[in-house]
């Protein structure tokens, strides 16, 4: 998706935070709303729709992670959280939720740039358009299937819901089946994923997407962790 056609919606308090996100991003071809909660949130998506949604955390009302939930309950549009409290834990409780990235306060607008501009390629290569042709494949694991030119994983025929991210994480997965691929690996294939040493969250990804395919994901058949070393995608499902 090119930037000069995605409509970002920021949701914050700050109205002196909310005036230059709306400027900055603006000028960098972006159509920009900004609100300052929840509530306000709703009536917007009642009557407009989003491409990414900039959501911080600490709101009047109902707050960020709510909202998230929420979002991401009835809608795959892109969430990026900002929020005062930086540490590992917040940060994991905001990718747990389902939102895309998220990005501690203060921050530099270039950097939000910067993920905003990634969360959006992300969506692009994981929903191609239309036209794109049908030249995807089809994978099957149990009685899973996933059709990669539909982009639409089916259980027993029955559709589940994917967010862009979990589709890419089990794309890749399924492209590489019974290999071994560390974390580091995963995050260079997952394009333009922010990482740092302590970056926990593709563990998040991968605890998510197995909650949708495992059946106890305390025990997982298909995508097992292979301690110190990362995890393996086995389609057959095979106890060990």
């Amino acid at each position: 998706m090119e930037s000069e056609s995605a409509r970002l919606l920021v949701v914050d308090d700050d109205a002196g935070l909310r005036a230059l996100l709306t400027k900055y991003l603006t000028k960098e071809g972006f159509v920009v709303t900004a609100v300052p909660d929840g509530a306000a949130m709703d009536a917007w998506l009642g009557r407009e729709s989003a491409d990414l949604v900039i959501l911080d955390l600490m709101l009047p009302g109902e707050d960020g992670l709510s909202l998230a939930r929420r979002l991401r309950a009835g809608s795959d549009v892109p969430i990026v959280i900002l929020s005062a409290r930086g540490e590992d834990l917040d940060r994991i409780v905001g990718l747990e939720v389902g939102a895309d990235d998220y990005l501690a306060k203060p921050f530099n607008p270039r950097e939000l740039l910067a993920r905003i501009r990634a969360v959006l390629r992300r969506r692009t290569k994981a929903c191609p358009p239309a036209d794109a042709g049908t030249s995807g494949e089809e994978f099957r694991f149990g009685p899973f299937r996933l059709d990669t030119a539909a982009q639409r994983l089916t259980r027993d025929g029955e559709s589940v819901d994917l967010t862009t991210g979990e589709y890419a994480l089990l794309r890749i997965f399924v492209e590489r089946p019974n290999r071994v691929l560390s974390r580091d690996t995963l995050v260079d294939l997952l394009k333009g994923y922010e990482r740092d040493p302590f970056d926990r969250s593709v563990d998040v990804r991968v605890a998510r997407l197995r909650s949708k395919v495992e059946e106890d994901s305390r025990e997982p058949r298909y995508i097992r962790t292979v301690w110190g070393q990362g995890y393996l995608f086995a389609p057959d499902g095979d106890a060990r």
